[in-house]
This record gives structure tokens, sequence and C-alpha cells, in this order.
């Protein structure tokens, strides 16, 4: 790699602070298991407005079109990460949401999960490290072109969405942890139906007790 290549915009500093904040969103994501449910909802508090910032200040690019950016997250991952946050959300998971394209259509008000929130920024985001990894300037501006996007046309505004589902449990009166099924310790102790050779099923083997 040449200095040059440096000294493109995908090195950039807010770039660079933003693939960090992404990075260790989908760690958190990638090792939920094995934390508590007031654990988790926290976390996620804390992280979500910190990502939405550093998103926020992504470079504008111009799209490279090399090529297609490619997908790492499939459908079986998406859905058993989303099975599995639910579950730990249990009765918090749903919320009542005002900011959706369907209210118009709707007589009433329209339901969302934080689950599914949480595992639609993942999905981009994840998709975005893994593209952003390959190294190669084209792919990465590619990657960051299309993060962007969809940050400003999607998962920005799940993202805003379910923070404040998030903020209402944490400073609610209940006891966000009362009648939490057990906490896993490992990944073996999980029903888990998921394909052996899936991405996440392979993640899910190297559980840490990493934090934020």
């Amino acid at each position: 790699m040449s200095e040059d290549d440096f000294e493109h915009i995908a090195y950039s500093k807010d770039v660079i602070e933003f693939v960090t904040v992404a990075n260790e969103y989908c760690a958190f994501i990638e090792n939920h298991a094995s934390m508590k449910r007031g654990e988790f909802v926290e976390k996620v508090q804390k992280i979500l407005p910190l990502l939405y910032l550093k998103a926020s200040m992504l470079p504008e690019v111009e799209d490279e079109n090399v090529e297609t950016p490619a997908k790492f997250v499939t459908e079986v991952d998406y859905s058993f990460l989303m099975q599995k946050i639910s579950e730990k959300l249990a009765r918090f998971d749903s919320y009542q949401e005002v900011f959706d394209a369907d209210m118009q259509f709707s007589e009433g008000a329209v339901e969302a999960s934080i689950a599914e929130d949480i595992c639609d920024i993942y999905q981009d985001l994840k998709d975005f490290l893994m593209a952003y990894r390959i190294g190669t300037t084209e792919i990465m501006t590619d990657s960051i072109w299309e993060c962007r996007k969809n940050f400003k046309e999607y998962w920005g505004q799940r993202l805003v969405n379910s923070l404040r589902a998030v903020h209402h449990v944490v400073y609610s009166d209940d006891n966000i942890d009362e009648d939490e099924p057990e906490v896993f310790s490992s990944p073996g102790d999980e029903v888990t139906p998921h394909k052996e050779d899936s991405w996440v099923n392979k993640h899910f083997n190297n559980y840490s007790d990493d934090e934020i």
C-alpha cells in the first residue's frame, strides 16, 4: 500500500472513528448472550448515541461503482440474532412507533421491535466493516458511500426510534432483570437453529467478556 493510499478519505479521522465504533457495536451484539438483560439494555443506551454521532460525521464520497458490495450477514444470521435478542428483551422488546411510513395507512399505532432495530443496524454495519477490511480504496469508498446512504435513508431513523424505547426501559420503575430466563454462559447451552457454516454461528463459538 502506497503512502498516497493512506492519505485517501477512507483513512480520514472521521471514517476511522466510525469504523472503531461500528466494530465495537458489532462485537457487542455478537457477544450479548452472556449478559444480563439490564446490562445489555444499558450498553445499548450508551453505544447508540455514539454510533449516531459518528455515522452523522461520515464524509460525503463519490460512488466508485466498482462492484456491488458483498453481503456477509445472511438472512439466517439476521434471524438468529434477532430471535435471541428478542428473547433476552422479552416484554421490553415491543414499543409503539410514531415515525413510520406505514402510519399513514394504519388506523392505530404501529408496533416496532428494539431487537429488530438493533439487528437492522448490525446487518448494515457488519457488511460495511467486512467490505471495508478488503483494503482497496475503491471498495472502501463504495462501502462508505453505501453505509452513509443507508444511515440517512433507513437505519439512522431506526436507531433514534429504538433509543427512545430503550430510554423508557432504562428509566422505568420496572425491574428489568425480573423473570429473565437463565443467562447462557456458552453457545453450547443454547438451542441454536442455525446452519453450521453461517458467519454468526462461527463467531458465536468465541464469546468473550470484553466490554465496550
